[in-house]
C-alpha cells in the first residue's frame, strides 16, 4: 500500500487555530520523509474549488511551528455546502492526482470532509478548533493556547476589577460549547460561568451570587460569559441596576485566536501530522486523527461524527465551590 500513495494534499478551513502550523510541518515533512509529494491548497475549501495550491517542500515550512494562525490561510466556503460546490472540490482533488487530502479544522470543515469521501477522496481529518467541540476527541488543536489567552487577560482584568471594587464580566469564544469558558473561570478564579450547557444558570442567579459575595465582604466579582450566551454589555448593565455594584463587560473575541501556540498545541499538533501521514501510508482512508485516554488513533470519519458526549457538571460545581 506504500508504494500506491504518491501524493497527499493538505488544506486548512474554517477558523484557524494557533497550533495548526505545526500540523502543517508534521505532515509535510513526514510525508516527504516517506518519499511523497505534497500539494498545499491555500483559503481551505474555497481554494480547492478555485485550484489555488502550491507544492510544498520541506524548507517551505521552515519557522512555522511558533506562529498562530495557518500559513496555509484559511476561509469559510458556503460553496462547499452545496452539492456542485462539493462536486467541484471532488473534481479538483482528482485532477490533482491526490491519494488523499488532510483536512485540519473544526466540526464544519470535517463535515465538509465527510462528502468528499462520499465522492471518491480518501480524506484524512485532524481537529484544529480552539473550542474543543469535537464530541470524537477529548482534545483539538488550538483549545490550550486559547485557554490560556484568556486567562491571562482574565488576570489583568481582576487587577483593575479589585482596585475599583468592581463586578467584571468577561465574555470568552465558544460559540455552542463552553469550554473555554469553563477553563477560564477556574483558572481565573470566576465566581460564576454562563455557558450554552447549562442553561439553567440566568441573571438573576447572577445577580444573588453577586449580593451573597457582597454580604460576606467580598469586594469584587468575576463572571465568565461563553460567546453563545453572548449579551454580556446587557447583564453588566443589570447587574450594576440591581446591585449599585460599578460593572464593566469586556469581550475577548477573536484575540483568541491568536497568539504563539503552547507547547501542548505544537505537541498535539505535530504527532497527530506525524501519525495521519502514517496512517495514510498504511492504508487507512476517510479516517480523522483523535486523542483519547492518552493515546492518539484514527478513527472512520462517520462514525467520529456521530459520536455524542455528555455534558459533565462537575467542572461547573468544582468553580463554585472554590469560588466561595
Amino acid at each position: 500500500m506504500e508504494n500506491k500513495i504518491k501524493k497527499i494534499g493538505i488544506l486548512t478551513s474554517g477558523g484557524d487555530a494557533p497550533g495548526m502550523n505545526a500540523v502543517i510541518r508534521a505532515v509535510v515533512r513526514t510525508a516527504i520523509h516517506k518519499g511523497l509529494k505534497v500539494v498545499g491548497i491555500r483559503r481551505g475549501f474555497e481554494g480547492l474549488i478555485s485550484g489555488d495550491f502550491m507544492d510544498l517542500e520541506a524548507s517551505d515550512v521552515s519557522n512555522i511551528m511558533y506562529r498562530g494562525g495557518t500559513t496555509l490561510l484559511t476561509a469559510r466556503c458556503p460553496e462547499m455546502m452545496t452539492q456542485a460546490g462539493q462536486e467541484k472540490a471532488a473534481q479538483i482533488a482528482k485532477v490533482l492526482n491526490l491519494d488523499a487530502l488532510v483536512v485540519i479544522g473544526g466540526d464544519g470543515s470535517l463535515h465538509g470532509a465527510q462528502a468528499l469521501s462520499k465522492l471518491g477522496i480518501n480524506v484524512f481529518g485532524i481537529p484544529g478548533t480552539i473550542d474543543l467541540d469535537l464530541d470524537c476527541t477529548e482534545y483539538t488543536i488550538g483549545f490550550d493556547t486559547a485557554v490560556n489567552t484568556g486567562m491571562e487577560a482574565i488576570n489583568k482584568i481582576r487587577d483593575t476589577s479589585c482596585s475599583h471594587e468592581r463586578c467584571s464580566v468577561v465574555e470568552v469564544m465558544g460559540r455552542n460549547c463552553g469550554y473555554i469558558a469553563l477553563w477560564c473561570s477556574l483558572t481565573g478564579g470566576a465566581e460564576e460561568v454562563l455557558i450554552p450547557e447549562n442553561p439553567d444558570v440566568n441573571s438573576e442567579m447572577v445577580i444573588q451570587q453577586i449580593l451573597e459575595n457582597r454580604s460576606h465582604g467580598k469586594n469584587h466579582n468575576l463572571v465568565v460569559v461563553a460567546e453563545g450566551i453572548g449579551n454580556s454589555q446587557e447583564l453588566a448593565e443589570k447587574i450594576e441596576s440591581v446591585t449599585g455594584i460599578q460593572t464593566r463587560a469586556t469581550i475577548l473575541g477573536h484575540l483568541q485566536r491568536g497568539g504563539i501556540p503552547t507547547a501542548i498545541d505544537r505537541l498535539h499538533g505535530s504527532v497527530m501530522g506525524f501519525k495521519a501521514v502514517e496512517a495514510i501510508l498504511e492504508g487507512r482512508q476517510n479516517r480523522v486523527m483523535v486523542y483519547r485516554n492518552g493515546k492518539y488513533l484514527d478513527l472512520d470519519l462517520d462514525e467520529a461524527l456521530e459520536y455524542k458526549r455528555e455534558y459533565d457538571n462537575s467542572l461547573y460545581e468544582m468553580i463554585k465551590i472554590l469560588a466561595i
